[in-house]
């Protein structure tokens, strides 16, 4: 049974930093992709980081690339997002997924591309 579960949200003010956990399980993470999403209010979900795993390769949106850094333990299956100099704007929920068990491929940033979905945790950043 495949599972993503998030943690690590939480209120910071802004400047602060925040790692979120994704811990994996039912899947091997060496040959697939996990990707950070997030969704804030009234907004659509938008990628923000993707670590492919069969490609060695990393990815960062625009918005977090030089403040986000996302890596792996390999012994406990989990995926780190280490988010620094928070903004309000980074407020959202926050998701991991995987590309495995996916037959679609529109992007690393394109919720389409994942079909296994963490249940999300919540980031705020506000003073």
């Amino acid at each position: 049974q495949v599972q993503l579960v998030e943690s690590g949200g939480g209120l910071v003010q802004p400047g602060g930093s925040l790692r979120l956990s994704c811990a994996t399980s039912g899947f091997t993470l060496d040959y697939y992709a996990i990707g950070w999403f997030r969704q804030a209010p009234g907004k659509e979900r938008e990628g923000v980081s993707c670590i492919n795993f069969n490609v060695g390769d990393t990815y960062y949106a625009d918005s977090v690339k030089g403040r986000f850094t996302v890596s792996r333990d390999s012994a406990k299956n989990t995926v780190y997002l280490q988010m620094n100099n928070l903004q309000p704007d980074d407020t959202a929920v926050y998701y991991c997924a995987t590309d495995h068990g996916s037959s679609t491929f529109a992007g690393v940033f394109s919720p389409a591309s994942y079909y296994y979905w963490g249940q999300g945790t919540q980031v705020t950043v506000s003073s």
